[in-house]
């Protein structure tokens, strides 16, 4: 019998909800990409966005004027502070529904690979460099592989 882990995923619909998957979803995906990874914590908040928010988010925090698919924004606590809460993660679910189309893949294996990439920079991975990219890609691999989705490169 394997024991779970006791996770708490709130994800906020600003966006609406049409064609977006439901909270047990992003649940699975982050429990996904958490397994068997060293964590301190186990609280992920993620914000469904329109596109308006998600370009003013993406231009103040990373300098960049347009809507991106997704935004992590790891939570540090102070040195003494103990907490739950890995992070925040932003979607912005117009910009997904326009990558999978474009991509030709299906939405919700989309969604799924993003929320595995967001939840693993929450973690402190990050693809800036080529090396960094490979190992964060192999990653998201094999966990999406776990799922049942293909390889999303």
């Amino acid at each position: 019998m394997s024991v779970r882990t006791r996770l708490v995923v709130s994800v906020q619909y600003e966006a609406g909800r049409k064609g977006v998957p439901v909270e047990r979803s992003f649940e699975t995906w982050v429990r996904a990409a958490l397994s068997g990874r060293r964590r301190r914590a186990t609280e992920i908040s993620i914000a469904l966005l329109g596109t308006a928010a998600a370009r003013a988010l993406n231009r103040r925090y990373r300098g960049k004027d347009y809507a991106t698919n997704i935004l992590g924004f790891p939570y540090e606590p102070l040195a003494d502070e103990k907490t739950a809460l890995l992070g925040d993660l932003v979607i912005c679910p117009a910009v997904v529904a326009r990558e999978a189309r474009e991509q030709g893949k299906p939405l919700r294996d989309h969604y799924a690979h993003l929320t595995v990439h967001g939840t693993l920079h929450l973690l402190g991975f990050d693809h800036d460099r080529a090396d960094d990219a490979a190992t964060m890609e192999a990653i998201e691999r094999r966990v999406l592989a776990r799922l049942g989705i293909p390889d999303p490169y």
